[in-house]
């Protein structure tokens, strides 16, 4: 069993609704979605290349998948949350944007944000402790070979390249494409989203992510709202 530390929007938000349609899949239910019908694309190109993040469900990482380390159990790591959350406030994001990441597309703020910066730092630092140490098979899949100085030393102190110095927060929604795939992807990526993202988005919770199994699709465990203890619900 592996956990993630992500952001998501609440189960209802209409941006949430319309990823996971588009993803074919909601990660607080485990429901597959009908793909939206869209011009310019069929249902099978968009099962197809959405396959990879419909596991992962729609989120924003904060603290990448880890198995908990010997001796730390479900129900501590909870608690833990729902402290951290209590002493941590709401980050208001600049305006949200589709952007290629490689050969990939995701939805990311249009701007760097120093708020969400630390958020994810904290939470990667302060939850390490709760992190079994990588396996040698799980080191070789990430083909550390292939990673810049910075990222290899995140690896081995955080368990994840992509982390502090490395970090960029987004929410994939798609697989790696091919080139002749990319313009007609980002057209309509841009047209089918653009309407949810015109309000203004806040990461107001820390969502625990669980994989039940090795492979298994990733569901929302809980929330839990940054800010006061007062406030705080479980999703």
């Amino acid at each position: 069993m592996r956990y993630a530390i992500n952001f998501t929007p609440s189960a209802n938000d209409p941006l949430t609704l319309a990823a996971s349609q588009w993803l074919g899949r909601n990660a607080f239910s485990g429901e597959a979605m009908e793909p939206p019908g869209i011009r310019g694309l069929g249902l099978h190109d968009i099962a197809f290349n959405t396959a990879v993040p419909r596991r992962y469900g729609f989120h924003g990482t904060l603290k990448p998948p880890f198995r908990l380390a010997d001796g730390v159990i479900e129900q501590l790591l909870l608690r833990s949350m729902m402290h951290f959350a209590g002493q941590h406030q709401p980050v208001r994001l600049p305006r949200f944007e589709v952007v290629r990441l490689g050969n990939r597309f995701a939805l990311a703020p249009c701007q760097p944000c120093e708020a969400l910066h630390h958020l994810a730092g904290a939470v990667v630092e302060h939850f390490d402790a709760f992190r079994a140490p990588l396996t040698e098979a799980e080191l070789e899949r990430i083909d550390p070979y292939r990673l810049s100085a910075s990222q290899f030393a995140n690896l081995h102190r955080w368990g994840h390249p992509h982390v502090m110095d490395e970090f960029r927060f987004h929410m994939t929604l798609t697989g790696p494409l091919g080139p002749s795939d990319i313009p007609r992807f980002e057209k309509v990526l841009r047209d089918y989203f653009d309407p949810f993202l015109e309000r203004q988005l806040d990461v107001s919770n820390l969502a625990l992510f669980v994989e039940d199994a090795a492979g298994a699709p990733f569901l929302v465990h809980s929330l839990h709202p940054l800010g006061s203890v007062a406030s705080r619900r479980i999703a």
